[in-house]
């Protein structure tokens, strides 16, 4: 009887663990969908022409992600060894062999964010602040983010 408890035991052990693991892919793929709404949906589609130029609108996203990026370390301190269930996105494993690296490419992101901040009037200027913003956010996703769909 004592061993069929420890089984179990064990075995709601490792479904916690699972849990605990998908949580964390959760908080990390909810961060960057939080910060992508404010890059893709909210400026490039005001840059495209599909959204109207909303200064409001973009003053928020801009905030959004000065103050989301800064995280992106932290949040991505554990490795979670697996994927949100159907996430078009997923974090390559290459972000926990090369922490120093991953961890490097967010100043430059959260730098070009601060020197476009208080500059973006139109869609002009909204265009040279998306340009160089996303260039920063790409070149990390290059490297450390999988297309699993």
């Amino acid at each position: 009887m004592i061993r069929g408890f420890v089984i179990a035991g064990t075995l709601l052990l490792g479904a916690g663990a699972v849990m605990a693991q998908q949580d964390v892919a959760v908080k990390q793929d909810n961060l960057m969908r939080e910060q992508a709404k404010s890059l893709y949906v909210v400026m490039l589609k005001t840059v495209k022409g599909d959204t109207p130029y909303d200064q409001a609108a973009i003053d928020a996203a801009i905030a959004q992600l000065e103050k989301s990026v800064p995280t992106i370390p932290d949040v991505f301190a554990t490795n979670p060894k697996q994927d949100v269930v159907n996430a078009t996105y997923g974090s390559s494993q290459k972000i926990w062999q090369n922490k120093a690296d991953f961890d490097s490419k967010v100043p430059p992101v959260i730098k070009a964010i601060a020197d476009v901040k208080g500059k973006i009037k139109d869609v002009a200027s909204l265009k040279v602040a998306y340009d160089s913003i996303n260039a920063k956010c790409t070149d990390c996703h290059e490297t450390y983010r999988l297309k699993l769909k």
